[in-house]
């Protein structure tokens, strides 16, 4: 009898067919695009532990060129997250609220931890409020031809950027000062109205981000049409298209690697 090693089918089986259909649907460039991000992340988080935590240079995330940094990671995650959000349809409700749900256990860890660097409303619980948003209005959404929906979600993301300073607006062009009133309640906060003294190290309202969100579900709309681009999305880039198929598990484990590394690294 031949070992499995010599085992030649001519035929896979179904759960084989299955995830080798799926694996040549998938979009191995978006992947890499998620990949790229997430490893940018990684870098800036351990630079961040490194400078502010552990005191090296307290003032370095002030830096201008460390704001474009965290700007780009962001705005990528975001973005491809609303770009990724139909292909996740079936298990949309369950992924949104198992975001939330690792969203919550990581401010409860950080509140122990290190509790002057709470995260309280952070990226995954933004993504998965966006989701669960989202799914309803989903129908609406396709209302709109999508090149009018992603410069619509675009432009209100651009007024709303500063909604947590009080300011709806366009930078120096216009602004406009939003009531007080909206930032002296607490619950309004995860809307993008924290109240007096509200402090996190991680915060993602839904106001501005949720229209990047749409961006990203309208960007889809535009690009998956497109021959050239069916043909580049499924380039698969070596490491980082393999890493963006795990993004969530590196960002729920990367932090508290990096903190004992530094533990490690910078004990006195």
């Amino acid at each position: 009898m031949p070992s499995s090693s010599t085992l030649t089918p001519t035929t896979p089986t179904e759960p084989e067919g299955r995830q080798r259909k799926t694996e040549e649907k998938r979009w191995h460039f978006v992947d890499a695009l998620r990949g790229l991000a997430l490893l940018n992340m990684l870098g800036m988080h351990f630079l961040y532990d490194v400078n502010v935590v552990f005191g090296r240079q307290p003032g370095w995330h002030l830096k201008p060129g460390v704001h474009l940094w965290q700007q780009y990671i962001c705005w990528s995650f975001i973005l491809i997250a609303g770009f990724a959000f139909r292909w996740g349809r079936r298990h949309n409700i369950r992924r949104g609220l198992m975001l939330n749900l690792f969203g919550f256990l990581i401010t409860a860890v950080t509140l122990i931890a290190v509790p002057q660097e709470a995260i309280w409303f952070g990226i995954l619980n933004f993504m998965g409020c966006a989701i669960l948003l989202t799914v309803p209005l989903e129908k609406h959404l396709d209302r709109l031809p999508p090149l009018l929906g992603f410069a619509l979600s675009f432009l209100l993301f651009a007024l709303s950027y500063r909604v947590d300073s009080g300011v709806l607006g366009l930078g120096s062009l216009f602004s406009w000062k939003l009531p007080r009133a909206l930032y002296t309640c607490r619950v309004l906060t995860p809307l993008g109205f924290p109240y007096p003294g509200f402090r996190s190290s991680d915060y993602f309202p839904l106001l501005p981000w949720l229209f990047l969100f749409f961006a990203g579900f309208y960007l889809f709309r535009l690009l998956e049409p497109l021959p050239a681009w069916r043909k580049l999305a499924r380039v698969k880039i070596p490491l980082l298209s393999a890493v963006g198929q795990h993004t969530v598990w590196v960002y729920l484990l990367h932090q508290p690697l990096l903190m004992g590394l530094c533990m490690i690294l910078f004990k006195d």
